[in-house]
């Protein structure tokens, strides 16, 4: 039996990968894009994404879905609030419709990218196991269901535990000390007043030393609540998340003095909660060039989430890796050379940036170090 060759084959379909698809097709060429999920339903995409101008914006504008990312901006989404353990409002900057970073919901977002490609460029349930290099910058890519494919040019968009990865770099991802408890308050105006009251109409910080609630409101009236603690890499590992009051219990003993009202966005959480460790790739991460094949997105730059750029990074490397394949047909090599050489130094300032955050927010002196910093913006 003859096995399936792909000029391009982009492995992931999260939001980096989607771009590059659209910024080929739109510029007449033919991807294929791998993901493991077995549909685009299959799991739910996240929370609420800033949008930034100088990044995620441009590239939409390159993917020709600039107009239509603009109808899916939340109105408000801007506004930003941050309180001490006390429930305390130190800070209240409410959405005038000035700023460069407008909100959108990330699983609309990607509906819009999907949309946008021919069908069957995605190529759903297919969960690549790993890659080989064959001769002339062609690898080989093996499936979870045994079958494989070969390809002239290998993408990896394939996140923080990318398969595609060590075939570039022996770096592995982190743990940054910090941890997350994921959570939920649907309806929250009219099942959680007080909550929605605190958290406002946009993104909410309350911090602490070594500890916070982080808060954003959706566009369907929910709250989506990250609890962060800064806890050692197995400080979960006796805590049983699928007993919710149990979890609820020992997430709430990290905030025994603070704010009632505070506490609320975690006591009162509809549903289970959902741990998450941050991982990052060292800052700086890069790669000697290897023929046929690259990484975008966390794959490459996987870092904590304090500076708010993931997302964003992740679609500006997917359109400026498209571009650059455009921009030099027949020439492979070139055109990853020059996205490269755009790629690591971009990558580094915002994971060092990133890193810096996360001091700021969870400081000894926190919520002292990001009012300093958004003083620093006027």
């Amino acid at each position: 039996m003859t096995t399936p060759h792909h000029p391009i084959a982009i492995v992931g379909g999260g939001l980096g990968g989607l771009t590059l698809a659209r910024v080929l097709h739109v510029n007449g060429i033919e991807a294929a894009v791998l993901d493991l999920d077995a549909s685009p339903a299959a799991r739910t995409q996240g929370g609420m994404l800033d949008i930034h101008d100088d990044s995620g914006q441009p590239a939409l504008r390159a993917a020709g879905l600039y107009e239509e990312f603009r109808a899916l901006v939340h109105p408000g989404g801007e506004a930003t609030r941050v309180l001490d353990r006390t429930g305390a409002v130190l800070l209240d900057d409410p959405d005038d419709g000035t700023g460069g970073r407008p909100e959108v919901d990330r699983g609309q977002l990607r509906d819009l990218l999907l949309g946008s490609l021919p069908e069957g460029t995605v190529r759903w349930g297919a969960k690549v196991t790993g890659a080989r290099p064959l001769e002339g910058g062609r690898h080989e890519v093996t499936l979870a269901d045994g079958t494989s494919f070969t390809t002239g040019l290998l993408i990896g968009a394939d996140g923080a535990w990318s398969k595609v990865r060590p075939l570039l770099s022996d770096a592995k991802p982190a743990y940054v000390g910090i941890s997350f408890v994921e959570v939920d308050l649907p309806d929250a105006d009219l099942r959680h007043p007080v909550s929605a009251e605190v958290v406002g109409g946009g993104m909410m910080m309350a911090l602490g030393a070594g500890k916070g609630f982080l808060a954003h409101r959706e566009t369907d009236g929910s709250l989506h609540i990250y609890v962060a603690l800064a806890v050692p890499e197995d400080a979960f590992g006796d805590v049983d998340f699928t007993d919710t009051e149990a979890a609820k219990a020992y997430t709430l003993e990290h905030f025994a003095d603070w704010d009632k009202s505070l506490r609320a966005l975690l006591a009162d959480a509809d549903g289970p909660l959902t741990p998450r460790q941050i991982h990052a790739l060292p800052i700086g991460h890069r790669w000697e060039r290897v023929p046929g094949v690259t990484l975008l997105g966390d794959a490459a730059h996987l870092m904590s989430p304090f500076a708010g750029v993931g997302a964003n990074l992740a679609m500006l490397d997917g359109a400026e890796l498209g571009e650059a394949l455009a921009a030099h047909p027949g020439d492979t090599e070139a055109a990853l050379a020059a996205y490269e050489a755009k790629l690591f130094p971009r990558g580094e300032e915002s994971a060092a940036e990133s890193a810096a955050n996360g001091v700021l927010m969870f400081g000894e002196d926190a919520p002292q170090g990001m009012l300093d910093f958004f003083a620093s913006f006027g």
